[in-house]
């Protein structure tokens, strides 16, 4: 497998049985990859199967038919422990509703994968420069409710990605934020795919949010059903194309 790709999906299954006699076939054989540096949206109807795909790819759940490689790993083969190590270090999550402690500081919240992942030395200044590189560098102190929406959503970006992550998953990150906002995360998200290459999926409803991408996968009754791959545009300065 090519060094470039970091997420490759092969005929993804996914079964829940409902009772003895009920089965919901939330994916039927979904493939495709990502290459590293990409910038991928997922989009659909609801039921269509992505938060199903999502849970697969931020390694929360795993398919019950098919292979998912993450970085060359085949995550079928992990145990639970090896699972959520994989959780802290590789996929930094970005949820609608932030999902913030609210009793302590926009600092203390990005160190918290640091301190699951046991590392102490340096945690503090790791985090302080994640804050800054998301234009929170004077917030660092403040706790939740002392921060807009906005704010609380850039909090939760600089704690996915503290522990630099290989991929960084949002889900509906743009959802509980007013228009200007959300366009301020997702020009945040996108620059730290331009200029640091990280690897960035969206799951989202919103059209105007998946057309800022590289690709969309659209998902229909479990299938992928369109892979689109949209218009090059122009690198950001110090950056590189994003395409």
């Amino acid at each position: 497998m090519s060094a470039e790709i970091v997420i490759q999906a092969r005929d993804l299954h996914k079964v829940y049985r409902l009772g003895r006699d009920v089965e919901v076939h939330a994916l039927r054989g979904v493939s495709f990859t990502v290459r590293r540096g990409e910038a991928l949206a997922i989009m659909g109807p609801s039921g269509s199967g992505k938060s199903t795909l999502m849970n697969i790819l931020g390694c929360l759940d795993k398919p019950t038919r098919g292979e998912y490689l993450l970085d060359g790993q085949p995550v079928a083969t992990l145990n639970d422990d090896q699972l959520a190590v994989i959780r802290n270090r590789k996929v930094g999550f970005v949820f609608q509703s932030f999902n913030l402690l609210p009793r302590v500081t926009a600092l203390e919240n990005v160190m918290l994968p640091l301190r699951y992942a046991g590392v102490l030395r340096g945690a503090a200044e790791r985090a302080r420069a994640a804050l800054e590189a998301v234009g929170l560098g004077d917030r660092l102190h403040h706790k939740p409710n002392e921060l807009s929406g906005g704010q609380q959503q850039r909090v939760a970006i600089a704690r996915a990605l503290v522990n630099n992550p290989a991929i960084i998953l949002a889900d509906e990150p743009t959802g509980n934020l007013d228009t200007r906002s959300g366009q301020d995360i997702m020009d945040l998200l996108l620059r730290l795919n331009r200029e640091q290459g990280t690897t960035l999926i969206v799951v989202t409803h919103d059209p105007e949010v998946a057309g800022q991408m590289q690709r969309i996968l659209h998902l229909r009754d479990g299938q992928l059903s369109h892979d689109e791959i949209l218009a090059a545009r122009p690198a950001a300065p110090g950056g590189r194309p994003h395409a």
